[in-house]
């Protein structure tokens, strides 16, 4: 069996349409995982709820109530008040809620703590392939929601990316000296303030290696998107080998390209490591 050049200059075309959509699909992925770590991150490093049996009854009994109180809210909805114009019980519900988020403010972040927790659990034990599978096939199902495969493939590896930076986040902010912190308290600051001008900035700095694992890994697992037919860089090349059965020229094309994508995140990494003068 010779390698043929050839296969893979007739197949350029397709790979790199397929590694734009690998890059759109981890970019945006990586964007919005990035905000939901950092909150979650935060969230679980400076608000303590351990995960017990008596906060796991809780929480589920907060669950049962909630179902409860949403159907009570339908069927009311269906019969007594089926003369009141969808938008006016609409801005109802909105009032109640609002309402007893009001009363139960001061719960509220140890609510956010526990669902953060309990979130990171929950996606950092499956595998990514499951939670695509899930969203993509049984999402519709149980919910009625329907999404494409390109938006499935882009919100599995936001929250799955989240997950993973929650954790990095919440060891950066653990590893800054409390000193700082009191620091800032001392000098009156509010806590935002501290957070983003004391240890933000040196949490910041010690989180970048690990940020660009992270980045390289989301880039390598969107290949997994492959089960639910996005037609990124994986698929592509599959397909082509459908076609001209060059597996060899082809599969060597798409880990060059994976390598070259790899290997500029870990590049750019290395520089702003070097900018910011990380010791």
């Amino acid at each position: 069996m010779t390698f043929e050049w050839s296969a893979i200059w007739d197949a350029l075309p397709s790979l790199l349409e397929g590694a734009r959509m690998t890059v759109q699909i981890t970019l945006l992925g990586l964007l919005g995982g990035t905000v939901i770590g950092f909150l979650s991150g935060v969230v679980t490093t400076y608000v303590k709820v351990p995960i017990t049996t008596r906060s796991v009854l809780a929480a589920i009994a907060v669950l049962v109530v909630l179902w409860l109180v949403t159907h009570l809210g339908g069927w009311l909805a269906d019969n007594w008040f089926a003369s009141v114009p969808s938008v006016v019980w609409t801005l109802l519900q909105l009032l109640v809620l609002v309402a007893v988020v009001w009363r139960f403010a001061r719960h509220l972040p140890k609510a956010l703590s526990f669902l953060a927790q309990v979130y990171i659990l929950i996606i950092r034990g499956t595998p990514i392939v499951v939670q695509v599978m899930f969203i993509y096939f049984a999402l519709p199902l149980l919910a009625g929601w329907r999404i494409d495969a390109v938006m499935a493939a882009i919100f599995t590896l936001m929250i799955n990316s989240g997950a993973y930076i929650a954790e990095i986040v919440r060891g950066a902010l653990l590893s800054v000296p409390k000193g700082l912190k009191e620091a800032g308290e001392a000098m009156g600051l509010p806590f935002w303030k501290i957070l983003a001008y004391i240890i933000g900035p040196v949490a910041l700095r010690r989180m970048i290696p690990a940020m660009g694992n992270q980045c390289i890994i989301s880039l390598k697992d969107s290949s997994l998107f492959i089960v639910i037919g996005v037609a990124e860089l994986t698929r592509q090349g599959q397909e082509i080998i459908a076609a001209n059965f060059r597996s060899v020229e082809i599969w060597g094309a798409v880990a060059v390209i994976y390598l070259i994508l790899t290997g500029f995140i870990a590049l750019t990494l290395r520089f702003i490591e070097h900018r910011t003068q990380i010791v």
